[in-house]
């Protein structure tokens, strides 16, 4: 059963508080921005959007994390839906777990590639996505690429070829929280008309709010159009949900103190992350 938008929102919350948790028990140094940003895609996919997560893996839909740097995001969906154990979940960033800074592939889980180098996750929904044509498979492909990430030749190759093979079981969001590892995107290498830079690249695009739960659940709810790929720019706030991480890049990658983590849990029980009606 779908889950109506408050119900999303609920949900993107309690994954928040999750992060939140994992990164202060971890205590260590966690992409925290980035995985934060996302946390509203992620919910709507996993809460309404992907079909037949329990099913094998030759039917299920298919997601890529190919910002991989968000993989604490991803674990903590995954909690969230009872994927992944508690127990499993306090493994984080522990010695020999898998629950490590970028996702290692298990498809047990519902974890269907390593990603980490960047492109290398699109690059590997778009063969998936192939894949299923040429087996005449019905499942759907989805994956979040970074805006950073956006910056490597590996991601705009992989996105001609979703083209050229009319990938219409394709869809591709890009995570654009105007930051990057190593400070502001207009900075270093920055593309302002991202919608039409892939429309020229043959893809339907869009442009949401990212971390508005109703224009997501309404992006992704469109039907491809035939012989298309889709794509989805989410404008998003890097660190959302968290006032002192919101557009602060110190949280790209930094340890959360006791003193940060209860004024983060603080706000989060507050339900002071900018919640939006709808």
């Amino acid at each position: 059963m779908k889950m109506t938008n408050k119900e999303l929102e609920g949900f993107a919350l309690a994954v928040r508080k999750r992060i939140v948790k994992m990164a202060y028990e971890s205590d260590s140094n966690v992409h925290l921005g980035g995985a934060l940003s996302i946390v509203d895609i992620l919910a709507v996919l996993y809460g309404n959007i992907l079909q037949g997560l329990d099913e094998p893996y030759e039917t299920r839909d298919k997601f890529i994390l190919s910002k991989g740097h968000g993989a604490l995001a991803l674990f903590a969906v995954l909690g969230e839906k009872g994927i992944i154990s508690e127990e499993r979940l306090k493994s984080y960033l522990a010695d020999g777990s898998n629950l490590c800074a970028h996702p290692v592939m298990e498809p047990e889980i519902g974890i269907e590639s390593s990603n980490g180098s960047l492109g290398q996750g699109i690059s590997m929904a778009v063969g998936m996505a192939l894949s299923a044509k040429r087996k005449g498979r019905n499942y759907q492909v989805y994956t979040i690429i970074g805006n950073g990430e956006s910056d490597e030749g590996l991601v705009w190759e992989a996105l001609a070829a979703a083209s050229q093979f009319k990938l219409d079981n394709l869809t591709v969001i890009l995570d654009d929280n105007k930051y990057q590892n190593d400070g502001e995107s207009k900075e270093i290498m920055y593309y302002p008309n991202y919608k039409e830079r892939l429309q020229a690249f043959g893809f339907d695009a869009i442009e949401v709010d990212g971390n508005n739960i109703p224009e997501i659940v309404q992006a992704l709810s469109l039907g491809h159009t035939m012989g298309k790929p889709k794509a989805i720019v989410a404008n998003t706030v890097k660190g959302y949900g968290i006032s002192f991480m919101e557009n602060d890049n110190t949280w790209h990658h930094n340890r959360l103190t006791q003193k940060y983590y209860e004024q983060a849990m603080g706000e989060l029980e507050e339900k002071r992350y900018g919640d939006k009606e709808g």
